[in-house]
């Protein structure tokens, strides 16, 4: 049977929750809400302003010269970030040296490139952080005649192609002719890029050739090494260029490697190589730098020539310091929302709980404070009342006058017209009877006190 709600019931009904609002001293709560609310409001704002921004749309990636490895790897890394929904703009350039320049110089619009170790001075490092070591790139001497030449100074007054301006390959030749007291003097030396290297030392034009690449089973290496009269330098000093280059590695290619069918090389060869990294501007986007590093992963983590099966990218630091983002990643791997979602909804998320995470922190167990304060400031009106009435008792204890009678009695006056004026929520209507009740108390020992007129 469905239960009916009379006239009485449904007034009592209505005006509970009408008794309850009038039940708060809305003033009262404001006056204590409103701190917090300026609070939590001043470390939104600053969430918003210091947490970091959403990724960008768009990543440029400076790579190499035409069909380089660089440029070759460069579009593998776009392909990879692309499908994550971000634009990738690969910028060809002439290599190492004009990657870190570009980094550099802030008027030009790039966020990471390939630069190999060994370019960077400490001044040149300031504003890059690196996100790891990519692979090693094997230094490669190729050299016709019939003479088996193992140390550079066997080329002395030579016709010797270096690799072009600006690139790792010049630069790392340079100094490797240094180191053995070679120059502009000892050697003629030519700035050709690789493909024309190859040809002007197969067209007898130079003696000798440095081929920088992570290519080396290239369909290129594999047809110079098969032209006869064509050898790849056996570095005997090998050990050696670590020790005056400490940022180069040696490397073995072992008989074999390049051709089994054809024996190419014919014997293990001792090669210098030197890291390539992968280089960003500092304000690079922490998710960008993600998504980087596991590009790297996939791009450089297969087995090759010179390197074992998930070896690379490695966080080791050369010239330039590894960033912290990437340190995480090689401890902890991809934070958990990129892991399960895609990278889009995951930026979304992440920022989301960066900003209200510190405000639940803070805000949460300041908000356990309101009813504490909110209590207090009700109570505290209460409790003034009862100072003023302690005040009024010390006083009936002096000698009495009829001017300190006078004053006590306005005094009784001003704390009984308080407390009718004094509006407080129904939950302190209690301690308000209380009150009236001490107020009648002390207004009774006055009375009995009084000096009779004469």
């Amino acid at each position: 049977m469905k239960k009916t709600i009379n006239g009485p019931h449904l007034v009592a009904a209505v005006q509970r929750p009408i008794t309850r609002l009038l039940a708060i001293s809305w003033r009262d709560l404001l006056v204590v809400l409103i701190p917090i609310l300026l609070v939590a409001s001043l470390l939104g704002w600053a969430a918003v302003k210091l947490i970091r921004p959403a990724p960008p749309d768009t990543l440029v990636i400076l790579g190499g010269a035409e069909e380089s490895s660089f440029q070759i790897t460069a579009q593998r890394y776009a392909k990879s970030i692309a499908a994550h929904g971000i634009k990738v703009n690969v910028i060809t350039t002439d290599g190492s040296e004009e990657n870190l320049r570009l980094l550099q110089d802030k008027k030009y619009v790039a966020d990471v490139g390939f630069i190999q170790t060994g370019l960077v001075e400490d001044d040149k490092a300031q504003g890059l952080m690196s996100l790891g070591t990519l692979y090693v790139a094997p230094v490669m001497v190729f050299y016709h005649g019939k003479q088996t030449l193992d140390r550079l100074t066997q080329f002395k007054g030579k016709k010797i192609a270096i690799g072009p301006d600006g690139s790792g390959t010049n630069v790392l030749a340079m100094k490797m002719l240094k180191e053995n007291g070679m120059g502009t003097k000892d050697a003629i030396l030519q700035s050709l890029d690789g493909d024309d290297a190859i040809k002007a030392l197969l067209a007898k034009k130079v003696d000798a050739i440095f081929v920088m690449s992570e290519l080396t089973r290239g369909r290129k290496v594999r047809e110079l090494m098969q032209q006869p009269g064509i050898r790849l330098m056996n570095f005997a000093q090998a050990d050696g260029y670590l020790r005056r280059l400490k940022f180069m590695s040696r490397l073995t290619a072992p008989q074999g490697s390049f051709d089994l069918g054809l024996n190419l090389p014919p014997h293990d060869v001792q090669l210098v190589g030197t890291p390539i990294e992968l280089v960003a501007r500092e304000e690079l986007h922490p998710a960008i730098s993600d998504l980087l590093i596991a590009a790297a992963r996939e791009i450089h983590g297969k087995p090759g020539m010179f390197r074992k099966s998930g070896e690379f990218p490695t966080p080791v630091e050369y010239e330039i310091p590894l960033s912290e983002e990437a340190k995480r990643y090689y401890a902890a791997g991809a934070p958990f929302l990129y892991k399960r979602f895609p990278f889009w909804l995951a930026s979304l998320i992440d920022r989301v709980l960066l900003v209200l995470v510190p405000l639940l922190i803070v805000v949460v167990p300041v908000s356990r404070l309101v009813t504490p304060l909110y209590t207090w400031r009700m109570r505290s009106r209460i409790y003034r009342l009862y100072g003023s009435l302690i005040l009024i008792e010390r006083e009936m204890q002096l000698e009495r006058t009829p001017e300190r009678e006078q004053q006590i009695k306005e005094r009784l006056q001003q704390i009984e017209t308080a407390v009718d004026l004094l509006q407080l929520p129904l939950a302190f209507a209690d301690q308000l009877y209380v009150l009236r009740e001490h107020i009648g108390l002390v207004q009774a020992r006055f009375d009995s006190g009084r000096q009779k007129p004469a």
